[in-house]
């Protein structure tokens, strides 16, 4: 049995987060999510949404058989404790990846890691341009506090 391993915020889930998880789980029999705790979040603005419902978003999705939240210290334990054959990254995920193969193999950890590349076509495949999209197209134009 393959068992794969993503990563990632998925801070507001879009069609990106589909494609990625959809081809992770393409290359094995199980796949594993690891959603990035807040506080880790550091090369990024912190996620809108909060990583338990970021959690519970991730743990619907029928490709998924199982995710959890990173841990907070190391970021490394999970995967000790999931012990993958592949280690997928995504097209946008900024991992210096010779670094992530020495740091697994002085852990033991013989996992491959595979990088997803972006989907083709039309569509969203980030939350930031989700939300640079939301702010052009309505929050100029109603106060919705103001009408609810």
């Amino acid at each position: 049995m393959v068992r794969i391993v993503a990563t990632g915020t998925f801070d507001i889930l879009h069609p990106g987060h589909i494609y990625y998880l959809n081809e992770s789980r393409k290359l094995g029999d199980e796949l594993f999510v690891i959603i990035a705790r807040d506080k880790n979040i550091k090369h990024k603005p912190k996620p809108v949404i909060p990583e338990d419902q970021r959690l519970l978003m991730v743990q619907s999705l029928k490709m998924v058989d199982n995710a959890r939240l990173g841990e907070t210290g190391d970021m490394l334990k999970p995967i000790e404790e999931i012990s993958p054959d592949i280690i997928t990254i995504g097209f946008n995920q900024y991992f210096n990846i010779e670094n992530l193969e020495e740091q697994l193999q002085k852990r033991g950890i013989k996992a491959k890691i595979v990088k997803i590349c972006g989907s083709e076509g039309d569509g969203f495949s980030s939350s930031r341009s989700i939300m640079q999209q939301i702010l052009k197209e309505r929050c100029n134009e109603v106060n919705y506090d103001e009408t609810e």
